[in-house]
């Protein structure tokens, strides 16, 4: 009895799984639901990485006791103060999966290290360092955004979840001078002039707006520490373990004791301490670029070192990764960044990519045009090199659909776009770009929207649409960083192919597809009998006369090998 009736389960099962031969069709079958689950794609690259790139203080508050520090309670412009966002509101975001139900496998995040205490008027409001762009202690956390037992547990949850983190440093420049910053000494700063940025001098070696001291980091003349700084170390306790660390740095390396190798020691201790996989560098263009080949020579000593000592805790064996934000450096450039008077190539000095401020005006184009010309670019003259590419960002004042008509053309344009994705935090849930009353580029930076995604049907079915282009091109590396081919031009359809090594990868995608049954060419791609899944639709089909029929409402598919 009990056989027969394990006989008659098995049928029954076989019978519900048969394709509805009417269509010809497979009907939905959720083979690997993954968005749910983390993805440490042992694929991984840096060319097709989807790093997620938010504002560590307005993001998530995961710990409000740390909302005030330094008695930072003066009135400031909106959005101009510090409003609670930290280090444990990320790590929070992680565990809940967040991230991984997004496809991202890269987190970016604002500088945490200790912010100037005092407030400054600059013309656009009085404001606080809620930013992270203004260094005061490059040594040390600031409370408002965490301890350094917080950044250790972020960094290790992230890998837990196949994440790696991008730590946001700055090596151009302290923050502004306020009542209760002091200058740094003259031996290190420049206060002035400003910036002019016409020709490679009048861009380098200059502060890059007023009451901003520029790092003087063309000199290799040796400096003694601020006497400010010896002080502060002193009260809290650590001034011994600080000056015996940097003995031992500058014993080791050899490099004078100017303030670039400094600065770049203790940049490259937070890859000693926490194994971050990489640095997203701040205004590249401001500082000589041999600063940078040697913070990426360090950078690269202290992460293999880590690895040696925590293989438990190895994602990889990609080697540390640095982008550069050089402004405005577009990929029509190449690997060349003009000063008018100088070219310099960055790709040469430490950079295995630079943020592309070109595809948000591509993105106004048609789906094949920027394909093409983003795949035969990276293919060409920046072989074995990458691109950033953003829709919007922090300091852009012109982003892409600002008004955010559109926020799925924007996921298409963003998520299948050859080269690395950078999703800004609420790109995925259209947040606000257009805050009234802020001025400056503090509209670009209100807290993130989540009480909308709680409440908003609406923002709940873009952030889907998001997560199923991130999932599935965290899923496949060839959308990033492979071939681009279109099959056909309507309904529009092509393919992405990627052989490296012995990795092969290809998937097909369709866009604008019609409503209701279609027809989907994967000819020269998936051969015949092939099956293959929508991960767009959980939809199962197969090649028959080099083409599959779907039928649905909507207007994409995400086409891969069946598992």
């Amino acid at each position: 009895m009990k056989k027969l009736f394990l006989f008659i389960v098995c049928f029954m099962v076989l019978v519900s799984c048969q394709p509805n031969t009417k269509n010809k069709v497979e009907k939905i079958v959720i083979v690997n639901d993954t968005l749910n689950k983390p993805n440490k794609n042992p694929n991984f690259q840096w060319e097709a990485a989807t790093i997620y790139f938010l504002l560590t203080d307005r993001f998530n508050n995961g710990n409000p006791n740390n909302d005030l520090n330094f008695e930072r309670d003066s009135e400031t412009g909106k959005l101009r103060g510090f409003m609670g966002g930290d280090i444990q509101g990320i790590t929070q975001k992680i565990q809940e999966g967040y991230f991984s139900k997004l496809g991202v496998n890269a987190i970016w995040f604002t500088p945490v290290i200790e912010q100037v205490h005092g407030d400054t008027d600059e013309g656009t409001g009085n404001t606080y360092g809620y930013h992270g762009y203004w260094a005061k202690d490059w040594t040390a956390l600031d409370p408002n955004f965490g301890t350094e037992k917080d950044l250790n547990q972020l960094v290790k949850t992230a890998h837990e979840n196949g994440i790696r983190v991008l730590l946001d440093v700055v090596l151009n420049h302290t923050g502004p001078v306020t009542e209760r910053d002091p200058v740094w000494p003259k031996e290190w700063v420049r206060t002035s002039p400003t910036c002019e940025f016409t020709t490679y001098e009048n861009t380098t070696e200059c502060t890059l707006v007023a009451n901003l001291p520029d790092i003087l980091t063309e000199s290799d003349i040796a400096v003694n520490l601020p006497d400010a700084l010896l002080a502060k170390w002193k009260v809290e306790g650590r001034l011994s373990e600080e000056l015996d660390e940097l003995d031992l740095f500058f014993d080791r390396t050899g490099y004078p004791r100017a303030p670039k190798f400094y600065i770049i020691k203790w940049l490259t201790d937070y890859i000693n301490k926490y194994g971050v996989d990489g640095f997203r560098v701040d205004t590249v263009k401001h500082v000589n670029e041999n600063s940078w080949a040697e913070l990426y020579k360090e950078s690269s000593i202290a992460f293999e070192l880590w690895k040696k000592k925590n293989k438990d805790q190895v994602l990889d064996d990609n080697p540390f990764y640095m982008v550069g934000e050089v402004y405005n450096y577009g990929i029509s450039s190449g690997q060349e960044y003009d000063f008018g008077d100088k070219k310099v190539n960055y790709f040469d000095n430490g950079f295995k990519s630079l943020i592309n401020f070109e595809l948000k005006t591509d993105a106004e184009k048609d789906y094949e045009s920027i394909f093409t010309k983003y795949s035969k670019l990276l293919h060409t003259t920046l072989k074995n090199k990458s691109v950033l590419n953003y829709l919007t960002s922090h300091d852009d004042g012109q982003p892409f659909d600002k008004e955010r008509t559109n926020p799925k053309r924007a996921a298409n344009v963003l998520l299948l776009t050859p080269g690395a994705s950078q999703i800004y935090y609420g790109d995925e849930t259209a947040r606000d770009l257009t805050i009234e009353g802020t001025k400056g580029d503090a509209t670009l930076r209100s807290f993130m929207n989540w009480d909308e995604l709680d409440s908003l049907q609406q923002t709940k079915e873009i952030l889907s649409h998001w997560q199923k282009l991130g999932t599935f091109r965290n899923n496949h590396p060839s959308i990033g960083a492979g071939i681009h081919n279109r099959i056909s031009k309507s309904p529009y359809v092509f393919s992405r192919y990627l052989k490296k090594d012995n990795y092969v990868d290809k998937v097909v995608i369709g866009l604008d597809l019609p409503k209701g049954k279609k027809s989907i060419s994967v000819k020269g791609v998936f051969g015949e009998g092939t099956k293959l899944y929508d991960s767009f639709s959980k939809t199962e089909t197969i090649v028959t006369k080099g083409k599959v029929i779907l039928e649905n409402n909507l207007d994409i598919a995400l086409l891969e090998l069946a598992q």
